[in-house]
């Protein structure tokens, strides 16, 4: 294949793949179909440049904005010719306008140009919204509750879920005030220098400056969750929907399987990736099929320890038994407890290591603290409690040893004992089979008893930026 056709061939599956299915053209304001897209930036290809990248060619404007509790005029509203009567129609011409101005003959809006009675168009823009945001050559912001830079802050833009994405994903973006007067005279605001505008941003959203250029993925979920936290979607639904992108995992869309159900299936898919940091929240869990350990919003990540986790990841399955997840487990002694009929505190000691020590109160009492638990401290007992450490590592990718971490973070489980046979069986043959007891089989399976969440422990004899290694029996699955 020569470069002429190799430029070509990948001119056209960006156009069918990357960009908005319907856009305007601001030439005669008509609606246009990527074939048309396709038509027109065809001869801008460059024949002979191996650097090439579809996105030199493929220009448009995007726009970013609060929507009006109604007017916004709709894709039907468009083919209608009736948009003009409504309140939002003066904004999207003046969007246009804009657009005009940075030499675009293409732009694109989520009020009209998506036709959401088309359930196949609605669920591939919700999934590809990300993408779009990320491809346009100018994302132009409308700020309706700003007049001047001070009032930015406390903007809606800044409250609402989708705009988090609109924030993120856009490489170029121009700020508009309440009248489409410029926030500044630059190009560009989303500026790679301390600027007044970078400056209100971060305080605006509490992203920080370098996390404001931002590259999509599943890692560091729990400090990108606080992002969002605040945030607030019209549909419950759409707090999942619209950190999909930010993530860079897919979801199918189901309006109606209500937020819980939503989230749970956004932190499924995030889970795949392995990063360690999804488990760094706290809280009520969520009310989750098999699992334990999913979250029930962005919010369960605002009060989460400021922990560390490098590179490593975790094999995370999920089974109809739990969120099946492999941990180094450390056991744990019981040094004090005291239940007060709501709680159960417990100081928690490991033997392996005695210095360290764990005060913890869990709420959670089913079938997790027998009554007599407390008075029993022999052998018999002493796995009934342990850390599960979560940010241990396989040394050079091996499960020979376990490298385990001066600052560890892992889960408290807990496990009770259980009885051989039911209470007043005797063991005889029955029908010619033999009965026998397994001892192996003494303890219930782990379960966590956090309420969600990770446990910061320091072991205080392991160098700041080392590993100590353990064997790798200490390694067990758990469903969690």
């Amino acid at each position: 294949m020569n470069q002429e056709e190799s430029n070509l061939d990948k001119f056209e599956r960006y156009v069918m793949n990357n960009i908005p299915i319907r856009l305007i053209r601001l030439s005669d304001m008509k609606f246009v179909v990527r074939t048309d897209v396709k038509k027109h930036f065809r001869s801008s290809v460059p024949l002979e440049d191996s650097l090439y990248h579809p996105s030199e060619s493929v220009r448009y404007a995007i726009l970013s904005h609060r929507w009006l509790d109604e007017g916004e005029p709709t894709y039907d509203d468009m083919k209608a010719n009736i948009a003009e009567s409504l309140a939002g129609y003066t904004k999207l011409m003046n969007f246009c306008e804009k657009a005009r101005e940075y030499g675009m003959e293409f732009a694109w809006s989520d009020t009209c140009c998506i036709d959401k009675n088309n359930s196949t168009e609605l669920d591939e823009s919700i999934r590809s919204m990300f993408r779009w945001y990320r491809n346009s050559a100018i994302c132009i912001v409308h700020l309706a509750q700003s007049e001047i830079i001070a009032d930015v802050e406390h903007d809606e833009w800044f409250t609402r879920g989708w705009t988090l994405q609109e924030l993120l994903a856009p490489e170029k973006i121009k700020f508009f005030y309440k009248c489409w007067t410029p926030m500044t005279d630059d190009e560009d605001d989303k500026n790679m220098e301390p600027t007044e505008v970078m400056e209100t941003l971060e305080r605006a959203t509490g992203i920080s400056f370098d996390d404001l250029f931002f590259t999509p993925g599943p890692i560091r979920v729990d400090k990108r969750m606080t992002w969002a936290a605040r945030r607030k979607t019209t549909r419950a639904e759409d707090v999942a929907y619209s950190l999909m992108g930010m993530f860079d995992v897919s979801l199918q869309v189901a309006y109606g399987e209500g937020g819980d159900r939503a989230f749970c299936r956004l932190i499924e898919a995030i889970m795949q990736a392995g990063d360690p940091s999804v488990f760094n929240w706290k809280g009520q869990f969520a009310e989750h099929c098999t699992s334990r350990a999913i979250p029930q919003s962005p919010q369960s990540y605002v009060d989460c320890q400021d922990l560390e986790f490098d590179d490593e990841r975790l094999e995370m399955t999920m089974t109809s038994l739990g969120l099946r997840v492999p941990l180094a487990i450390l056991p744990l002694n019981v040094s004090w407890r005291r239940f007060d009929g709501s709680s159960t505190q417990l100081k928690l000691k490991c033997p392996l290591c005695p210095t360290i020590e764990i005060d913890f109160t869990s709420y959670d009492h089913t079938n997790l603290f027998p009554e007599d638990i407390g008075k029993a401290m022999s052998d018999e007992y002493s796995w009934v409690y342990a850390l599960g450490v979560v940010n241990y590592s396989n040394i050079e990718g091996l499960r020979e040893v376990l490298g385990i971490r001066r600052k560890s973070a892992g889960f408290i489980l807990a496990r009770k004992p259980k009885s051989t046979f039911p209470p007043g069986f005797q063991p005889s043959d029955i029908l010619g089979i033999t009965i026998v007891c397994r001892p192996e089989n003494k303890f219930t399976k782990w379960s966590l008893i956090n309420s969600g969440g990770l446990i910061a422990v320091e072991f205080p004899n392991i160098p700041e930026e080392s590993v100590v290694y353990i064997d790798p029996d200490y390694l067990q699955s758990v469903y969690l």
